[in-house]
């Protein structure tokens, strides 16, 4: 065999093996990348829990919360029923108005344990988010044992959809009307101080599938939001 022959034999396997070794190389480059990204990934996902973590437990409940701070809970009765509402909603002011008595009235005849929710759906109906505002001020109210007739009184002053909602100074007013005065429940209105309670109050609703005000739960179950459908229901559960 010539020197020329020979020569010829050994460049196709050189070239075969600086192909392999490219190769080689181009596995290990990718088999780095791919442990990179799933690095990346994995400490991503820690840093999303922690922080959802620190999000859902940032928050101060008022006095009457229930352990889970998603609302202010009245009576003991052996039925829960729960009560969603929005106090720029129409719809409830109306509820309020017609069955509000009745759960007052079941509370007192230690049949129910109700769970009030005010939540924030509807910040997008005033240019102030009065929702978030008016909720955030039924809490300073519950600090003080005054949620229930803060609530009611809201409900009474209901600003129309679309408009500013109450000011600040106006939540105070509703405040002083009730017989709740002073500079404790004007500075927590005026500081937001419970604006993240009511966030937190607003998301476990939305988490749990409520999707409108009012929502009514009687046991566990939704019931039609009327007085005659609560007392039949909580009758039913036997309160």
């Amino acid at each position: 065999m010539t020197d020329r022959n020979r020569k010829g034999q050994r460049r196709p396997a050189r070239v075969v093996r600086e192909e392999m070794a490219r190769e080689r190389r181009r596995k290990r480059t990718l088999w780095t990348s791919v442990g990179a990204v799933i690095v990346l990934i994995i400490a991503g996902l820690i840093g999303w829990g922690v922080s959802a973590s620190q999000d859902s437990g940032d928050f101060t409940p008022p006095g009457g919360a229930n352990p889970e701070g998603t609302g202010i809970v009245l009576g003991s009765g052996p039925v829960n029923v729960d009560v969603y509402e929005d106090f720029i909603c129409p719809i409830c002011r109306t509820f309020e108005q017609q069955a509000g008595g009745t759960l007052d009235q079941l509370v007192a005849q230690n049949k129910v344990r109700v769970t009030y929710h005010p939540v924030a759906f509807l910040n997008r109906f005033s240019s102030t988010e009065y929702s978030t505002r008016s909720s955030a001020a039924s809490g300073c109210a519950a600090q003080s044992g005054k949620f229930r007739d803060y609530a009611k009184a809201l409900f009474d002053r209901q600003p129309p959809e679309g408009s500013a909602g109450l000011s600040d100074d106006q939540l105070v007013e509703v405040a002083t009307s009730i017989g709740l005065a002073g500079d404790s429940f004007r500075n927590c209105v005026r500081k937001n101080t419970f604006e993240k309670w009511t966030e937190h109050v607003t998301d476990e609703a939305a988490r749990a599938g409520v999707t409108g005000t009012p929502t009514v739960l009687v046991a566990g179950k939704q019931v039609q939001a009327s007085a005659e459908a609560i007392t039949a229901a909580v009758a039913a559960a036997g309160g």
